[in-house]
């Protein structure tokens, strides 16, 4: 056994809310699932109530045929699974009992883990045989285990080390995570420190010195945590969860002052006993209901009384000044040294949980990166515990709370000189982040607002998007074009990608409004004939240029997708042509790519409606995936794209397949010049659709003018028969409906609603 050695089944014990969901994450890998619980219905139940929650915890309802579901009552199917792993309730002796049946029905050296989210895992795997205990680890998921990146593994003295190798393997490249080796000590790293700075907030709270909504706007976006900030993200993971978790605390806890640090608070403890355990039960810090006008409104738990009133919006002047400072390291200090009520409430649970952090870190980590990099990837935050250490100083951490004896890490530092306890947090290893590292090692060849060309090595160069939301605007245009000429001449090979959190979020809608109230068509379709040259620029360029999209990939982003030699997507990108829901359609070559596909997969003698309609739903609805396995679905991504589930690794594995484009000999594609489109017939088809949806009062009027404007493109124009048409031709038409369409009032209300709302405007 190596640690690149494949898990290719694998066992879930426990069909609750985690264990459901992890089965399914393993489904989303292709990996063959076996969900045991008492019974096969109670499986069987749990299963379901894990595919009705939002977010999907699958890529796709397909993945769910790799899940067999089971009871206790039959073990057999455990000795021909790979791995198996323990996800029942956490009782110390439920989870034994059930273990020792479990090992005597697996096969030996099959691989067995807990997902306890804090009970010892020695304790849980004491007297079971050898050949058990040395396959034996905690693999602590995070809720939802899709999309939460920290999975905490904790072998015990026992564990092999090539086991924690293959599971570390295997869960950074195959599931996604990052991983993080911890001790075997209460609630491991992430719930430790996470529950501690909690149960600071929730003191402030009860105090009564701040309100719900105040402390929020203090502890979300303003310094790197979650939009969802405290009481939020409380409701969504369950506020009793937030209970057992602290309660576990106190209860494994041998130091009687560190203990009483986890004291559940009594509002914690009465909202449980009120049912207010948050989303779940439809109330607990918020609570969504309608209002007289029948239109929902969120409502904010009185602390005081326990009922609910009006949310407030809190009058915190630092915070909207903090805004517009930049990067979230220098806002954090800034606030946090503030001489009003956001410094004083952050001295009070941030200082503290920084002081403890430091404190306990040589206890349950092996490093503080490792801390780091928990609460990154476990809790979203964009600084870890050490890092703003750094970000503040040491010296005005410790002058902020004077009655405090400095913990040994701290005072090792300070006795050394020292004020910071490194330069940045360095990457988990040297094949993560590689294009932030080539950045740092000033391998930047060009830059300009929008993007810049960066040097990754092995004659690999990438265009990085850096605006905000990596919107599309001339800069970005401007800079795809040089990457290709720059790559063809001095480079093997381009990528584009970015290691920010969206790939592009399209084109900058506020210059073309701009331009469109001012009555500059010349501008636009100067703009249009700019972004169609740069797509096609992508599509034959010299070199293989592969596209690496993660997260959001929308309309202009999207079209960048479609028109790489290749696209290396993250697990979780959400790729989509949604042009039409600001009254538009795709004009950077998006519509003609997608037609283009469609046309290549169609054999010649067949008619070609069945296979035009499915692209004219997919762009004409604005389809956005649900996943890169979705994408696939879709049609924006081809059989020959690949997928990274470890974010993390996207432009590392972008720049291999590059390299391997490369060994294949490489030669651009030629323009198509025959690409088959259906004239009349498809078009008098796809109006006569779009009348039936409009007569039915499923499309408003304005609907109805850009679907016949979209119909006309797919349909190769106002053709008499079908026929081929040339690439240019089709970006021609685009062009043409592009322009009319923002010349159209409703388009123009669509667009001004999308930039003022963030949503769509159905007019």
């Amino acid at each position: 056994m190596t640690a690149r050695t494949p898990i290719r089944s694998a066992a879930v014990l426990g069909a609750g809310t985690m264990g459901a969901q992890i089965a399914a994450h393993f489904a989303n890998i292709g990996v063959p699932t076996l969900l045991l619980d008492l019974t096969e219905q109670t499986a069987r139940d749990g299963l379901k109530r894990a595919m009705a929650l939002k977010p999907d915890p699958l890529f796709t309802r397909g993945a769910a045929q790799l899940i067999r579901t089971g009871g206790f009552d039959d073990l057999s199917g455990l000795a021909k699974v790979d791995w198996i792993m323990e996800a029942v309730v956490e009782r110390l002796d439920v989870k034994r009992e059930l273990l020792a049946r479990v090992d005597a029905a697996r096969t030996p050296g099959t691989i067995m883990s807990s997902n306890t989210s804090g009970i010892s895992i020695a304790a849980i795997g004491e007297g079971r045989s050898e050949d058990f205990r040395r396959h034996w680890l905690g693999t602590h998921f995070f809720n939802p285990p899709r999309y939460l990146h920290l999975l905490e593994l904790i072998p015990t003295a026992d564990t092999d080390q090539a086991v924690l190798e293959r599971i570390a393997w295997f869960a950074d490249h195959r599931l996604g995570k990052g991983v993080v080796v911890a001790k075997d000590t209460p609630n491991f790293i992430a719930n430790h420190i996470g529950v501690y700075g909690l149960m600071q907030v929730l003191r402030a709270l009860t105090s009564g010195a701040y309100t719900i909504e105040e402390i929020d706007a203090m502890t979300g976006p303003a310094i790197g945590r979650p939009k969802s900030a405290t009481f939020r993200t409380m409701d969504v993971v369950g506020v009793d969860v937030l209970g057992h978790v602290a309660r576990n605390m106190t209860e494994r806890m041998t130091d009687p002052a560190v203990r009483e640090m986890f004291v559940v608070p009594t509002l914690i403890e009465q909202m449980i006993e009120r049912g207010a355990t948050g989303e779940k039960a439809g109330q607990g810090f918020y609570k969504r209901e309608k209002g007289a006008s029948g239109e929902s409104e969120i409502l904010t738990l009185d602390t005081a009384t326990l009922t609910y009133r009006a949310r407030q919006s809190p009058t915190l002047a630092s915070l909207e000044a903090a805004k517009a400072i930049e990067p979230v390291a220098e806002r954090l200090k800034t606030l946090y040294l503030g001489k009003d009520r956001v410094g004083e409430f952050l001295r009070s649970t941030l200082g503290p949980t920084l002081l403890y952090a430091a404190r306990v870190a040589p206890e349950i980590a092996h490093s503080i990166d490792d801390v780091d990099r928990a609460m990154r990837w476990g809790f979203g935050w964009d600084l870890g515990p050490f890092e703003i250490w750094d970000a503040i100083g040491i010296r005005s951490v410790m002058s902020s709370m004077p009655q405090n004896e400095a913990p040994a890490l701290v005072a090792d530092r300070l006795r050394a000189g020292h004020d910071r306890f490194r330069d940045g947090l360095p990457p988990a290893s040297p094949d993560l982040q590689i294009l932030k590292s080539a950045r740092d090692r000033q391998r930047t060849v060009r830059a300009n607002a929008g993007a810049s060309l960066v040097d990754l090595g092995d004659g690999v160069l990438a265009v990085e998007f850096h605006s905000k939301m990596n919107a599309i605007g001339a800069d970005t245009i401007q800079m795809l074009q040089a990457g290709v000429k720059e790559a063809a001449a001095n480079f093997s090979a381009l990528v584009v990608g970015t290691e920010a959190e969206a790939f592009s979020a399209g084109a900058n809608l506020m210059l073309l409004l701009l331009e469109a109230q001012e009555g500059n068509w010349d501008e636009i379709d100067v703009m249009i004939r700019q972004f169609q040259g740069a797509t096609m620029a992508l599509q034959h360029a010299a070199v293989p240029v592969v596209v690496a999209p993660a997260g959001l990939a929308l309309g202009g982003g999207c079209e960048i997708v479609l028109h790489g030699d290749r696209a290396q997507a993250a697990a979780e990108s959400y790729i989509g042509l949604v042009e039409v829901g600001v009254g538009l359609i795709p004009a950077g070559g998006g519509t003609k790519e997608m037609l283009a596909r469609a046309m290549e997969a169609t054999p010649p003698s067949d008619d070609l409606f069945p296979a035009v309609q499915p692209v004219f739903e997919t762009i004409g609805f604005g389809r956005v995936s649900t996943s890169a396995r979705h994408a696939h679905e879709l049609g924006y991504l081809r059989d020959v794209d690949g997928e990274t589930m470890n974010r993390d690794r996207l432009m590392a594995d972008a720049k291999q397949l590059a390299m391997a484009r490369v060994r294949e000999g490489y030669r651009p594609p030629a323009k198509r010049t025959a690409i088959p489109v259906g004239g009349e017939t498809v078009f008098a088809a796809l109006k006569l659709g779009i009348h039936l949806a409009w007569r039915a009062g499923r499309i408003t009027d304005h609907d109805v003018v850009v679907g016949r404007a979209l119909a006309r493109i797919l349909a190769g124009g106002e053709l008499p028969h079908r026929t081929t048409v040339s690439e240019d031709y089709l970006l021609d038409l685009e062009r043409e409906a592009f322009l009319k369409l923002c010349g159209e009032r409703k388009t123009l209300e669509r667009i001004q609603h999308t930039l003022k709302t963030g949503k769509p405007l159905r007019n």
